[in-house]
């Protein structure tokens, strides 16, 4: 059984090291507003796969990944809050207000940014709320991964565990490495070129997420 658990976990981190519309969300957050915004971002991208594993434990997400009217219903919602985030990146990079990197902490030690820890914690919940390809990927991969000496539910809910911990792990040190290097971000050159190079990136993963077969 650990020989099965450990070939799965290196599955899933391969799998989670593949760039996406995550890592994108995630870039334009962290240098946007810094470091604990970024982490609030992979908070929330981290519920929504915790989502998506609830709902397949409970064979929600196979009754959803086999109805190709609510595959597509959710596949163009997710396609199009991508191309959303891209637009408003692309907006922000053509003479938009510019929003700088702001420090994580405040002097008192509270965090600053009020009211847009939520807005990360939403955006990274969201993007993969609506993203139907998560529920194919635990209903299809997932049961071949699972460890045989456990009951199916229970494999499937440990395999899940271990990929929102690699992804806390993955993108939460991504968010760090951005940090080391606000300076570099917060030019006005350097930030327009990554704003417009997030935005067309955004909506790229959008436009291939509509078009791509179910």
């Amino acid at each position: 059984m650990y020989t099965q658990l450990l070939t799965a976990t290196g599955v899933l981190a391969l799998l989670t090291l593949v760039p996406g519309p995550d890592m994108a969300i995630v870039t334009k957050r962290a240098v946007s507003r810094g470091r604990a915004d970024g982490l609030r971002t992979v908070g929330g991208i981290a519920l929504g796969l915790l989502l998506w594993g609830a709902l397949t434990v409970a064979g929600l997400a196979a009754l959803l990944a086999a109805s190709a009217e609510v595959y597509l219903v959710v596949k163009l919602a997710g396609a199009g809050y991508l191309c959303f985030l891209g637009v408003q990146s692309l907006r922000q990079a053509g003479g938009g207000p510019a929003v700088l990197p702001v420090p994580d902490e405040a002097p008192g030690g509270g965090r600053t940014g009020g009211g847009r820890g939520g807005s990360a914690w939403r955006t990274g919940l969201i993007s993969n709320a609506l993203n139907p390809k998560i529920a194919v990927f635990y209903t299809g991969l997932l049961p071949t991964l699972a460890p045989a000496g456990l009951r199916p539910a229970a494999g499937m809910a440990v395999l899940v565990g271990v990929h929102v911990l690699l992804t806390l792990l993955w993108l939460g040190t991504y968010v760090y490495v951005l940090s080391r290097a606000r300076h570099f971000f917060a030019r006005p050159r350097v930030r327009r070129t990554l704003d417009r190079v997030t935005g067309a990136v955004l909506i790229a993963f959008g436009v291939r997420v509509a078009t791509a077969a179910s």
